[in-house]
């Protein structure tokens, strides 16, 4: 990237912004456009020019950087390809920027179905921890233009597949695809797109993590050359980290993993607990150790993180039965790993499955769940499959355009609910149906349990 090129940059959102911000002050003459007006008022006085809903490239458009969300297939991006004019995201201009400092910052990259957030904000905590001046950033929030434009010296990226297949260049220090399961299938088309845009993370990367229990993760990381790291729940072999009775241990970063290991934390080091957070925590210190992280800053970093809202969050106890926000499982692969946490639950779930299949999700929690309440979109497949799959589970469903559903649904649970057991949300499904994002879900559902509290519910005697 050259100074003083025209620009477009599709999207007027959280990226967009920061893009727009790094390309004026690089020398930049920028277009913004966007569906929403808005939106794109928000940049009358950055000195951009804004266009409502282009569905071509101005002309003498040089470049243009796509918002993650946009589809290749959006009329606009289509044109600009037509047009032999290049199109990139934001990842892809933050490290070209980056490559143009006097001292570019590490970065430490993190993608997968599930577990994106916890393992960037835990490779944060560690990496601040050993005195690095290290960030989150990427799909976990703080845009990676801003993070570069920051200074920071380490960046801890997450990275969705939509980033990913918009860059080309970006070289990691080290990497990591946490796992691949269905998700996202109506953007990319199908699994294995899906899963060639994650594998996107390794290329030319120093060290290539993978999940030794996810066959994806190590399929992805065979196809690169960089030296490869496993990680998983049972004895590491050399090369990997994993656990040895209650410690998480490291056999890779070691002067010889044939003969000697390296004891980082402890399982009650990791919060919150469960198979699927004890995982990345480990994915998260293969990182951290590959920059030359100290073992007791992997330990000290773990004591230090707080786990974000929404994240398998307990809310309240009323009765006897605890309710837990998990309202970040937006898909089946997360759903799994949070209902695996609990022996007894009854399951809120529903919304929009993307084109996932709910059918080995069911399968395998069948015996887990006291009941289910359905609410959303795809509610009907959830139902169907719970038919196929768990016949003798009881199944309310809260009636679409109930405007106070998640408290519906909710008292629904409350009444199917034991002492002991657990009231979960863990959607298995997008949000978009019913609210504006997961957290919105999520805070819907803990208003409704705390009205538990202050009206007693039906059932509550």
């Amino acid at each position: 990237m050259t100074p003083a090129r025209r620009v477009l940059v599709a999207g007027a959102g959280v990226a967009g912004r920061g893009v727009v911000a790094a390309l004026l002050a690089d020398g930049a003459s920028v277009t913004v456009t966007d569906g929403n007006a808005e939106r794109l008022a928000a940049f009358a006085d950055t000195g951009a020019r804004t266009a409502l809903g282009l569905t071509e490239p101005p002309a003498g458009t040089d470049l243009v950087v796509t918002s993650p969300g946009w589809r290749p297939d959006s009329p606009l991006l289509l044109a600009a390809a037509a047009a032999g004019v290049e199109v990139i995201g934001d990842v892809e201009l933050a490290w070209r920027l980056a490559r143009r400092l006097p001292r570019p910052p590490v970065w430490l990259a993190v993608t997968g179905t599930n577990g994106k957030t916890s393992t960037v904000t835990m490779l944060e905590s560690m990496l601040r921890a050993a005195g690095l001046n290290a960030v989150a950033c990427g799909n976990v929030g703080l845009p990676v233009v801003d993070a570069v434009r920051a200074g920071h010296e380490v960046l801890a990226v997450e990275l969705s597949s939509f980033q990913l297949h918009w860059q080309s260049s970006m070289r990691a220090h080290a990497s990591v695809v946490l796992n691949v399961a269905e998700d996202h299938l109506d953007w990319h088309g199908g699994i294995d797109d899906y899963a060639a845009a994650k594998g996107k993370i390794h290329t030319g990367a120093k060290v290539v993590v993978h999940n030794t229990a996810d066959e994806w993760s190590g399929r992805l990381a065979a196809a690169h050359e960089g030296t490869r790291v496993g990680f998983g729940l049972g004895t590491p072999r050399p090369g990997e980290l994993g656990v040895v009775e209650d410690l998480l241990v490291d056999r890779a970063f070691v002067d010889d993993p044939a003969s000697t290991a390296e004891e980082l934390a402890t399982l009650g080091d990791v919060l919150p607990g469960g198979p699927h957070n004890v995982a990345n925590a480990l994915a998260a210190a293969a990182l951290a150790r590959a920059h030359g992280v100290p073992p007791e800053a992997v330990r000290d970093g773990l004591r230090a993180y707080r786990p974000g809202p929404h994240r398998a969050a307990p809310v309240a106890e009323v009765d006897g039965i605890r309710y837990v926000n998990d309202s970040k499982a937006t898909n089946p692969h997360a759903a799994a790993g949070s209902l695996r946490a609990f022996e007894s639950v009854v399951w809120i779930a529903g919304g929009q499955l993307k084109g996932a299949s709910v059918d080995g999700l069911v399968a395998e929690v069948a015996g887990r769940l006291r009941g289910a309440v359905l609410l959303g979109a795809d509610a009907d497949v959830v139902s169907a499959s719970l038919a196929r799959h768990a016949p003798d589970v009881p199944v309310s469903r809260v009636p679409p355009g109930d405007d106070g559903a998640m408290t519906a649904a909710v008292h629904a649970a409350r009444a199917l609910a034991r002492p002991g057991d657990v009231v979960l949300l863990a959607p298995a499904a997008a949000s978009l149906d019913m609210y504006r994002d997961y957290a919105h879900r999520g805070d819907a559902f803990a208003d409704a349990v705390r009205g538990l509290l202050t009206d007693g519910g039906p059932g509550t005697g």
